[in-house]
């Protein structure tokens, strides 16, 4: 297959060309730091691979993953803020003060949130609406890793996955005896944090708990943020057998503080022309899980389910209009894998069935339900002998029952079905460097708050993507360089789109369009104790027929750079500085680019240093270090803009037992 087949504009082959000569340019420092630093090198990391622990003879091609310790050492204080500083995931300035920026796996703009699935221990957060996942209400200190999987995922993951998929794996309290952690931060904005775990392992009994307070007014003029979660879990693990139940609750407070004009942020970012806006919101989710092996065949089954409840005020010119959003989810997700080797084959084998109930009342009359039940079967091989070539094969049926309880709305009950497939494969040519291709088809379903205010009569078509990748890693655990080239060409894309309606916009399914582009991921141990990380996103969004074929999607920048370097000497001491940088964007209402503006790149730094001292670590940390004022979120043509914080000091202390 030729770079010709990815791409058919020139523009895209420069930045795959580049990509591909900085991952062999590298190639061979890569291996030779491997062969004389292998007691520096990382301890293996075994993600989760077709939705079990992989195999270490199989692990997934491509993924990134974010380790408690470093989350702990970048000082970040919640999920959110690890994806996007460590992780490399661009975000999104929130509406609501809260720190769930929006998260934007290849260049998906406003509805990003929908074309991405977030996990919690393999349990689906999406929902049947337009709100994302909160995951501010995760405790940061019970994480054990997150797992960054981008590019089509439907076969294991189902609708929604075509941008990619975050799946955060917490910790399991099976250490023996007690131990757990306190910890308190405090600074700039009236930021204060308090969050205390507590876990322990007896035998083959093991629980854990966490506790967390958020509170700040954020930089903004009404757009205060208080949060309080509880977390807690207990498990029975022996010999092939693990049981356990999980139980969450969070309750949040936020301040709306409104959008600006260009004319308003230039004049005073921090101001807010809605003083009496706010709302609440209550989750509760309780999640039970078992696992038990029979021979070579792993069993393995959660039963979760959430309700939610979100008020939300706002202020019309005195006139204040409530709206309440009830919610609950229930998901069962069965599912069996077989390893089995045969003539230097190794084989793995995995079905399963997702079933999801969705419901949704509001004050307005507007009650929704959805049933979703899919199938799905995935079988990987690896080839003994053969450069360790694998390769692994995938489909996927999924079936939508959708019901209007409001005959009013004027939204029609309906069926909508899907297929998924995935055909990938990859290949060690040499020592030290891994090949891989993926092809599929990805899709998403129109959801209930979409169809609610849609511009056809029907409900809205299902969304395709028609995904491939081409990809290329380099090195080993101490130095490692990945280049990936994808491409995305998706029919029937859900978007809202503000030129219909006469102005006033409305939810549609647009003419073709297309993301492409490249990563880099890039991680080396470097003398000095020092490790330096970096992941690089160009993507180009745009149509590709209708009338606005070649213009760009909106609110997509076609470049985002984080970088990170860490210093950790054996002494207690450590410092992380962090920077990213996101290229110009279009305003989210600039579906002609025509607009005379856009929205400008910044760069932002943030730095963290910490010393121990025994038990204790007392850490200060600093976030837009170079107080750039800017902004990621802007709905309008100079307007519509959600200005981000300034800079911020925060100094915390932690005892851990």
């Amino acid at each position: 297959m030729t770079f010709a087949a990815v791409s058919n504009s020139a523009p895209a082959l420069k930045p795959l060309a580049l990509a591909c000569a900085v991952s062999f340019s590298l190639f061979a420092s890569a291996v030779h730091a491997d062969e004389v630093a292998d007691d520096k090198a990382i301890a293996t990391v075994h993600v989760t691979g077709a939705r079990f622990p992989s195999d270490a003879a199989l692990p997934p091609v491509g993924a990134t993953v974010i380790t408690a310790d470093e989350i702990r050492t970048a000082g970040v204080n919640d999920v959110n803020a690890a994806i996007r500083k460590i992780g490399g995931v661009y975000g999104r300035q929130s509406l609501d003060g809260s720190p769930d920026f929006g998260l934007d796996l290849r260049g998906f703009g406003t509805n990003s949130s929908q074309n991405m699935v977030i996990l919690v221990d393999g349990v689906r957060l999406n929902e049947n609406e337009l709100a994302g996942a909160v995951l501010s209400t995760i405790p940061v200190d019970t994480v054990e890793r997150i797992e960054i999987t981008r590019g089509g995922s439907s076969v294991l993951y189902g609708e929604g996955a075509t941008g990619g998929v975050i799946n955060i794996i917490t910790k399991r309290g099976t250490e023996q005896g007690y131990h757990g952690s306190l910890a308190l931060e405090g600074g700039q904005f009236d930021q204060h944090d308090a969050r205390a775990t507590l876990r322990h392992g007896e035998g083959p009994l093991s629980f854990d708990l966490a506790a967390n307070h958020q509170a700040t007014d954020n930089d903004r003029a009404n757009s205060s943020f208080r949060q309080k979660t509880i977390s807690g879990g207990v498990q029975w693990a022996q010999d092939a057998t693990r049981l356990g139940l999980r139980v969450e609750s969070a309750r949040q407070k936020s301040r709306f503080p409104g959008a600006l004009t260009l004319a308003e942020f230039e004049q005073d970012p921090h101001q807010s022309n809605k003083p009496n806006d706010h709302g609440t919101l209550a989750s509760d989710r309780v999640v039970a899980f078992a696992e038990h092996r029979i021979g070579s065949v792993e069993l393995a089954a959660e039963l979760s389910h959430r309700e939610r409840e979100v008020l939300s005020v706002y202020d019309f010119g005195g006139f204040l209009s409530e709206g309440l959003y009830r919610s609950r989810q229930t998901q069962f997700s069965p599912r069996l894998r077989q390893l089995s080797t045969w003539n230097g084959l190794l084989n793995e084998f995995v079905a399963g069935v997702d079933l999801i109930d969705w419901e949704r009342s509001t004050s307005f009359g507007s009650d929704t339900s959805q049933d979703s039940k899919a199938l799905y079967l995935r079988d990987e091989m690896r080839f003994g002998g053969v450069r360790n070539a694998r390769l692994a094969l995938g489909a996927r049926h999924e079936r939508f029952d959708k019901k209007e309880a409001n005959a009013a709305l004027f939204v029609p009950n309906g069926e909508q079905s899907q297929n998924g497939w995935s055909v990938e494969g990859s290949i060690d040519p040499v020592p030290g460097v891994t090949v891989h291709a993926k092809a599929g088809q990805s899709y998403r379903i129109p959801n209930a708050d979409e169809n609610g205010y849609r511009s056809s009569l029907g409900l809205l078509a299902p969304q395709t993507s028609r995904d491939l990748e081409l990809g290329v890693t380099v090195g080993g655990s101490a130095r490692q360089v990945s280049a990936r080239v994808f491409r995305h060409r998706l029919e029937n894309e859900i978007f809202f789109d503000p030129t219909l309606g006469g102005g006033f916009g409305a939810n549609t399914n647009l003419d073709p369009t297309r993301r492409q582009g490249i990563e880099l991921d890039a991680h080396a141990d470097l003398p000095a104790s020092l490790r330096l990380s970096a992941h690089l996103q160009h993507v180009q969004a745009e149509f590709t027929d209708g009338p606005n074929a070649g213009r760009e999607m909106v609110l997509v920048p076609k470049n985002v750079l984080t970088a990170r370097l860490a210093w950790l000497p054996a002494n207690g001491q450590s410092f992380d500085v962090g920077a990213q940088y996101a290229s110009s964007q279009r305003y989210g209402s600039d579906f002609g680019n025509d607009c005379g503006a856009r929205i400008p790149s910044y760069t932002t730094i943030d730095a963290r240093y910490a010393i121990k001292a025994g038990a204790w670590e007392f850490a200060v940390h600093g976030l837009n270090l170079a107080d750039r004022q800017y902004f990621s979120q802007a709905y309008g043509c100079r307007s519509g803009i959600y200005p981000s914080d300034g800079r911020q000091v925060k100094l915390s202390a932690r005892y851990d037992f």
